[in-house]
């Protein structure tokens, strides 16, 4: 790409004459990073073109992978060590300069995702890039994200996240690439030739325009796409009548409600007209997603070649948001190929795949089959079509079988059942972690993994390396290049080799100056965002993910406010210093988790304005995280906090994120903690609490009494009465909602149950911590295992076992 630092600079000067028509000394820092940005993007565009000529030459089977969520992060940094130049780069700006961290300081965080979901998707992408497989994403342009978070006093508040305000250099607008999407009307039909045809008529008409962005692959030789759906008018007017009458809003009423589609990820779905939004953007994606493939593949493979398509196409959908990919596939080979139905069908199971995120069945997708009806009526045609098919083909004659057909059926009481649909019309249904597969298999869809056991299997997940440790920690990475070379950049089981340091005093010794390092970067970030002073030779004991009650920073706060009664009682207790960082949103909709946020925020100000605590406690939680800000946290933790209730976690990704970089995890036997503790072993990892089959056991039989649990236990009473009993006075604020979930509604969650084991394992880690030889032993062998967590290894399963590429 570059031949050198003075070719760089060269480049990079002529190409602000190119851009913006100004020399680069007259330039802001935006319009020295924009320019950068466009450079490398348009220098990745082309070896796009390359790398989709090379899968064309070979008739490569593609890979489309649907997801609502795709949490990039910032991708200047990450393309530049894809491209190998980061190090040519940044020499060059200094000879010109100007500092390359400050630069990347300028991109925004995109806006298309929430957390896990959406990074898992994103790491994927990055994934299949570097392995060579024809993988393009799908998924909306979401011009306000989910929402900034902003904190005051104490609490959450959302505002608009305008990331694409000053523009996206990475995009690419292909409106040659148009999709029209259809949205309410009616059906009519028709016969000719004795054969029934479908016609859809009297819709409203929405344009998806498809925005590109490039995916990197590490090495530079691969380049995949990423396609986001914009929703457009179809055709540019207003109502003229409305704004000559001074309606002005109501003049632009159908652009703002088409528009609308994807303004906001997520929209809060509590009121009708959310819900049909929601669904509107779940059909919007599929709608346009489904015809950019078909479109691809008869310029391919010709309009009559479609036995074919399920070995050339592969079709993944990342949760039961895209699960109407399954009928709008039929709906597109029967109404627009003429394909009959049985084709179509064996088409489509054969292209779909699912992935499924959740063990709780009250989270798994529904739709009320009247909004279903009104809003996509040829659509739910085919749901119904696919729902009497499924029925006629069950074995009533089994036992139970009225209850194992309300179980599996799509349409039932009134509703379309996401995950039902999925697994019927997919070839592949995959859980995220050993312990979730086995509990979709034997518990949430157990119906169905008895009828068709064939279908389920595991893909554990993985993360991107090259991001969360390569470059979020990039000391880290340079030490352990030069310990064992850096093979392990394309094959993470070569961390294992770093395991020969274990008993290198100068090893370690350098592996703790990183990470005091680390720390201090995070602490200087604290001060400035927060105003909060943290020593950075404590404990940095973090928890940062979506704010759940089943995630349970609860039970993490909790922890904190025992700490903080005991030393008021004893200033002498044998504590060592520690600053317990938290950081993630609460949906805009969920009091619980938004008053559990409260409930830390308050607690934050007790104990960081307590001077007679001698600064041994403190506690920080940083607005509006990100992919960026989690680069910044992984790296500076100690213990990562993974607390989730057992069985309620498909996975975490966090938990690898943390492992990568040195941090130890203290954690219950949830989602992939379970895999953790198998490679690391019991001395290098701290568990505690109910296991998941005690959890079910205690829901099954409906003896656990949180009330009389908390009433035997003063030290825990005394922390629930805090909550309602003016401890937080001076304050101004009581907690009600979060003690009548514990006590009166017995704690769904079994944060009062877990809370003795959780301080016990916690008091195991922070002696451990203190043994500093044995701490970064454990460190170490947390890194040279974690080789096992990269989505490279996640994704060429996926590629052999599901997509058959």
């Amino acid at each position: 790409m570059f031949a050198g630092k003075e070719d760089f600079k060269k480049q990079y000067k002529a190409e602000f004459m190119e851009t913006i028509a100004r020399p680069f000394e007259e330039c802001t820092k935006r319009e020295k990073y924009e320019v950068l940005a466009k450079m490398i993007c348009s220098r990745a565009a082309k070896l796009h073109t390359e790398t989709k000529l090379g899968y064309d030459k070979r008739r490569a089977k593609r890979v489309y992978y649907f997801s609502m969520e795709f949490l990039l992060g910032r991708l200047l940094d990450n393309y530049l060590i894809n491209l190998g130049v980061e190090d040519t780069v940044r020499e060059g700006l200094a000879d010109l300069g100007e500092n390359l961290d400050e630069l990347l300081s300028m991109e925004p965080d995109p806006g298309l995702g929430n957390g896990g979901l959406g990074r898992l998707a994103a790491c994927f992408l990055d994934s299949m890039a570097f392995l060579g497989i024809a993988g393009f994403g799908m998924g909306a342009r979401y011009r306000f994200g989910l929402f900034k978070q902003k904190i005051r006093d104490n609490q959450q508040e959302e505002e608009p996240d305008p990331w694409l305000s000053n523009g996206y250099p990475w995009e690419i607008r292909r409106s040659d690439c148009a999709a029209e999407v259809h949205f309410g009307g009616s059906v009519n039909r028709r016969y000719e030739n004795g054969k029934i045809y479908f016609d859809h008529v009297g819709y409203q008409t929405v344009m998806a325009i498809p925005y590109d962005v490039p995916i990197v692959g590490y090495g530079g030789k691969n380049v995949n796409m990423l396609r986001l759906w914009q929703a457009e008018p179809a055709e540019e007017k207003i109502d003229l009548d409305a704004f000559s009458r001074g309606q002005y809003s109501e003049a632009f009423r159908e652009r703002d409600e088409i528009e609308s589609i994807t303004a906001i990820l997520y929209p809060d779905d509590s009121t009708l007209a959310g819900r049909e939004l929601r669904l509107k953007q779940e059909y919007f994606l599929v709608a346009a997603g489904i015809a950019s493939i078909i479109k691809n593949y008869k310029f391919t493979y010709g309009a009559d070649n479609w036995a074919k398509f399920p070995e050339k196409v592969a079709i993944h959908t990342n949760d039961t948001h895209p699960a109407l990919c399954v009928p709008e596939l039929i709906r597109v080979l029967l109404d627009q190929e003429h394909l009959e139905w049985d084709e179509a069908w064996e088409i489509t199971v054969k292209t779909m795949s699912f992935t499924n995120h959740t063990v709780m069945p009250e989270a798994l997708e529904r739709w009320p089959i009247d909004l279903m009806q009104r809003l996509l009526p040829r659509v739910y045609m085919i749901i119904e079509e696919i729902d009497r098919r499924y029925r006629e083909n069950f074995d009533h004659s089994q036992p139970d079988c009225q209850r194992k057909l309300q179980s599996t059926a799509i349409l039932w009481d009134g509703q379309v059942h996401m995950a039902n649909l999925s697994i019927i019309g997919s070839h592949s249904v995959n859980g995220v972690a050993a312990i979730h597969t086995e509990i979709l298999e034997h518990d949430v869809f157990k119906d169905f993994y008895q009828d068709m056991p064939q279908r389920f299997n595991n893909k554990t997940n993985g993360i991107s390396h090259r991001r969360f440790l390569l470059e979020a920690n990039p000391e880290l990475g340079r030490q352990i290049s030069m310990a064992i070379g850096n093979s392990w950049l394309s094959d993470t089981y070569q961390l294992k080799n770093l395991l020969r340091y274990k008993e290198d005093p100068d090893f370690l010794k350098t592996l703790r100056k990183i990470k005091y390092e680390n720390k201090c970067r995070l602490a200087r970030y604290i001060e400035r965002e927060n105003g909060i002073s943290i020593n950075p030779d404590s404990i940095f004991d973090v928890q940062v993910k979506r704010i759940h009650a089943y995630k349970r920073q609860l039970l993490n706060i909790f922890k904190v406010m025992y700490l903080y009664n005991k030393i008021k009682k004893d200033p002498d207790a044998e504590i060592p210093p520690c600053t317990f960082i938290f950081s993630g949103k609460a949906a805009q909709s969920y009091d619980f988790a938004k008053e559990v946020i409260r409930l830390i925020n308050t607690v934050a100000d007790v104990v960081n304005n307590d001077a007679s605590i001698g600064g041994k406690l403190k506690v920080v939680f940083l607005e509006n995280f990100s992919v960026s800000l989690g680069q910044l946290i992984y790296p500076a933790a100690d213990i990562s906090e993974q607390i989730s209730t057992a069985g309620k976690e498909a996975s975490g990704t966090g938990n690898m994120k943390f492992m990568f970089n040195g941090a130890v995890t203290l954690g219950t036997m949830d989602g992939a903690n379970v895999e953790i503790h198998e490679l690391v072993g019991t001395d290098n990892i701290f568990i505690f609490g109910l296991s998941s089959e005690q959890v079910e056991d205690y829901y099954r039989k409906n003896n656990y009494h949180s009330a009389q649990l908390c009433e035997e236990d003063p030290e825990l009473k005394e922390i629930t009465d805090q909550l309602i009993n003016g401890f937080f006075k001076d304050n101004g604020e009581e907690f009600w909602s979060i003690h009548d979930a514990l006590i009166r509604y017995n704690d769904e969650y079994f944060v009062l149950k877990d809370f003795r084991d959780y301080l016990r394992a916690w008091q195991e880690t922070v002696q451990a911590w203190q043994e500093t030889e044995r701490w970064t032993r454990i460190s170490l062998t947390n890194i040279a295992l974690a080789g096992h967590f990269s989505s490279d290894r996640t994704i060429s399963q996926y590629a052999e076992e599901i997509w058959h590429v």
